[in-house]
């Protein structure tokens, strides 16, 4: 009760500090809101709200049961989890954070996974989307399309290498959890009687059966859960653009910078780099521009505090994260600590990928056209939605082809 009632009261006098900033500077707080619903109503909202909406119908109808059927022979070896969890992925890639937690959430209140499985996945299924990557980051930010293929790189090899030590989070399991998860959804499967494809299927039919609510119903539902998560996640921007604002205004932030300059000077960056540095530790879109709008620094550095940015998403994200998960019984702790190392892996494998994938090697654009970052209705149109529909394509692919490799291995080893 002490340690509760402590940080009761500090949070109370931080509430009551920001007040106090704000009506000291009541013009930079009321510009800051209007930023931070431009951001919200131009950017976030057409590029989350149709893949809630798209991802609560795939698990009403039971489409991530059945890839989650075919996966799990890959899921589960490399990251403990359970096949949905390549699901989960392939949408946290292709669509960007909050959308792994969220998908990880639904999985939790259908008893799909369990704490310790659901930490595991919101670990590393929280990333930048591709076309906020290449379209704000690299072309609007850097204006440099080319560094797209090292941050894309750095951000997402470090997220598949968090998950990868994610695995050895919590006690062994005993058993199959993904067999436990069949069985409370109410059905159960012989898998050394069938073949994988059947039971994808079997799993699908079975899940649409347990949810038995018509695509209407299913889809108004979805519409206003949607909603009412889109609300939550502007109010978010909204408030850590206005505090971000204040206390730039009020001068507090230059104690920050000072801390971390002399942080970046151990590492041997440029002390430069601690204005993007404190910005991304609140509002990743802030810190990105940051990075992005340094000068006189070796461009590699730039980018290396930008992968650090993405990663660690700042704590806007962070909130819309907590605000997600808040009713089931996954903690926060083990997503800020997975947080922290995914930034610290992504600035350290773009400077040790930027001599074969820097700018002069490598250009990612050639398979994602370039977005008009002017435009936000034409960029979801054009490049928002297909953007996210080939990386999700792509990389749900991909672990198919694992997860089938996987599994003729395993029946090829077990029949010798």
């Amino acid at each position: 009760m002490r340690t509760k009632d402590s940080l009761m009261i500090a949070a109370a006098l931080l509430a009551a500090m920001l007040a106090c900033l704000m009506l000291a500077f009541p013009a930079e707080s009321f510009h800051a809101s209007l930023r931070g619903i431009a951001i919200w109503w131009d950017v976030l909202f057409p590029a989350l709200f149709p893949f809630f909406v798209i991802s609560e119908i795939m698990l009403g109808v039971g489409m991530v049961h059945f890839f989650g059927t075919l996966l799990d022979p890959l899921m589960q070896p490399l990251f403990r989890v359970p096949g949905i969890g390549g699901f989960v992925m392939a949408m946290g890639f292709a669509s960007g954070y909050p959308i792994g937690a969220r998908l990880t959430s639904q999985l939790w209140e259908q008893r799909l996974i369990n704490r310790e499985e659901g930490e595991r996945l919101v670990a590393f299924t929280t990333s930048s989307d591709p076309i906020f990557l290449i379209g704000a980051v690299s072309v609007g930010f850097f204006h440099n399309a080319a560094l797209a293929t090292v941050l894309a790189a750095a951000h997402y090899g470090s997220a598949i290498l968090i998950g990868l030590l994610m695995r050895f989070h919590g006690k062994p399991s005993s058993g199959n959890p993904s067999q436990s998860s069949a069985l409370s959804a109410g059905y159960s499967v012989q898998k050394s009687r069938t073949g994988i494809l059947r039971r994808a299927f079997e799993a699908m039919h079975h899940a649409r059966l347990m949810d038995g609510r018509s695509l209407g119903v299913m889809l108004q539902q979805a519409i206003y859960s949607g909603l009412k998560l889109m609300f939550v996640v502007g109010g978010l921007v909204v408030f850590f653009s206005v505090v971000m604002e204040v206390m730039t205004s009020s001068h507090v932030m230059v104690f920050f910078y000072a801390a971390i300059d002399s942080v970046l000077q151990l590492f041997g960056m440029p002390p430069t780099l601690s204005q993007a540095v404190v910005n991304g530790f609140f509002e990743v879109t802030l810190g990105a521009k940051s990075a992005g709008a340094a000068e006189n620094i070796p461009l590699m550095f730039q980018t290396a505090i930008a992968a650090w940015v993405l990663s660690w998403a700042g704590l806007s994200v962070h909130a819309q994260i907590v605000s997600i998960l808040h009713h089931t019984d996954l903690r926060y702790i083990p997503f800020i600590v997975a947080r922290f190392i995914h930034g610290l892996m992504a600035a350290v494998l773009v400077i040790v990928l930027w001599k074969p994938l820097g700018p002069d090697r490598a250009n990612l654009t050639a398979f994602i056209p370039l977005p008009d970052v002017t435009r936000p209705l034409t960029t979801l149109l054009q490049h928002t939605l297909p953007a996210a529909a080939l990386t999700f394509t792509s990389v749900l692919g991909l672990l198919l082809l694992l997860s089938f490799g996987c599994f003729i291995g395993k029946r090829f080893i077990k029949r010798m």
